[in-house]
């Protein structure tokens, strides 16, 4: 058997003090988790995260750093995933797309509505990624090769 971590993105994005978050319904709760997804085949990892936060989000946005890359453990299912986020700026929302079908809804939050209720997390990584963007530094994307 091969172990093989999942690589994922994860898109921040801010704007007048608030963050972009996707609300799913997974196992059976409604979740708030930054738009993210795993990387699919030929896709860059910035080309994959404007994807999935456009998928999630219906948010056109622009990138404009590198938060960090983290190594996560699912407890629910042993899965390791490699999550590498990014900070966006909104660029242009386009109301008439329709979400991914597990999206619920996408939402604006303040920090303090997000960590109001844990366990509306996705997991620990939404909270944590959140703050590493705030206390910075942001990495720049020229820290990704192709």
């Amino acid at each position: 058997m091969t172990w093989q971590p999942h690589i994922t993105v994860a898109t921040l994005v801010e704007h007048e003090g608030k963050f972009l978050f996707v609300e799913e319904f997974k196992a059976g709760q409604h979740v708030f988790n930054q738009p993210a997804g795993h990387l699919e085949p030929n896709e860059t990892l910035p080309q994959a995260a404007l994807r999935e936060t456009l998928e999630e989000t219906a948010w056109e946005v622009e990138l404009t750093g590198v938060v960090g890359i983290y190594l996560y453990t699912a407890p629910s299912n042993g899965v390791t995933y490699q999550r590498i986020c990014f900070a966006a700026r909104p660029v242009r929302h386009h109301a008439d797309l329709a979400l991914d079908t597990d999206i619920v809804r996408a939402v604006w939050l303040t920090r303090d509505e997000l960590l109001a209720d844990p366990t509306r997390w996705r997991s620990e990584l939404v909270p944590r990624c959140l703050d590493d963007y705030l206390a910075g530094p942001l990495h720049s994307l020229t820290l990704l090769r192709d």
